[in-house]
């Protein structure tokens, strides 16, 4: 049955893509018909990834360049295409106020949430999306156009990310579409600091009342790639349970 979004025959590549939203993206990528690659930093999570999602795996960092070139050669060269990127490893350090920040790990943030999606981005354009088209989805963040406390490079480098999607978006279109996903406050280890010591504190203040689940970032990433979105470019998804908005609900009495 041809899948309603389009994916069939497709085949993505996805950054940070064991555990959490990474994950999450591609397992709605392969439930949609895209055979996929994974790559991560550690090498047993990549190689369960990948057996668990029926694709191959690579497994880098992606700060380093030569990872990333190696990783595009090896979609290619298994698949013979590569028609979707989804550029979602990141890091969260240096995790405090800038004052304090070292600037040596500022300067790695800024390799790993910015440099490396747009090298990926390159390498897929020059090896196949130039002639034969795709989509990149950027995982941002809601916070990018706010500021909130021990999270000022985090919240910088994504705000950059944020610029990059939309300047990409105009430099590769039409072959190429970009956007971006920005989720709120998401169930995933890199953010359990945040949301389990007042995960219910934090729920009933959402006009959704809950926190996100990884696959709630995972569907919006899904449509987004697919040609549900073909008129879509340049935009950032906001996925975030309301974060922005506040409860008009009546108080109970």
């Amino acid at each position: 049955m041809t899948s309603p979004y389009g994916l069939d025959g497709r085949v993505a590549l996805i950054t940070g893509g064991t555990r959490g939203i990474g994950l999450a993206v591609a397992e709605a990528l392969v439930r949609a018909g895209a055979q996929v690659c994974v790559t991560a930093r550690d090498p047993a999570g990549v190689a369960q990834a990948a057996k668990t999602l029926g694709g191959i795996g690579l497994a880098g960092s992606v700060a380093d360049p030569a990872h990333l070139s190696l990783l595009t050669e090896f979609t290619l060269d298994t698949f013979g295409r590569l028609d979707i990127v989804v550029n979602n490893a990141a890091t969260n350090q240096p995790y405090g106020p800038l004052m304090d920040a070292d600037p040596d790990i500022w300067r790695e943030a800024f390799t790993v949430n910015v440099e490396a999606p747009l090298r990926l981005t390159q390498h897929a354009w020059r090896a196949w999306m130039r002639e034969h088209g795709g989509t990149i989805v950027n995982i941002c963040t809601e916070g990018a156009t706010h500021v909130g406390p021990n999270v000022g490079a985090y919240g910088t480098t994504k705000a950059a990310l944020l610029h990059l999607t939309q300047q990409l978006a105009g430099e590769l279109a039409p072959k190429v579409r970009v956007n971006s996903v920005s989720p709120g406050l998401v169930r995933t280890e890199m953010a359990r600091f945040v949301w389990e010591p007042g995960e219910q504190e934090i729920a009933t203040g959402l006009p959704l009342a809950r926190i996100g689940e990884p696959d709630d970032i995972a569907q919006a990433v899904l449509w987004l790639a697919s040609d549900a979105a073909e008129w879509v470019t340049g935009t950032d998804l906001v996925v975030d349970g309301g974060t922005r908005v506040k409860p008009a609900r009546p108080t109970p009495t």
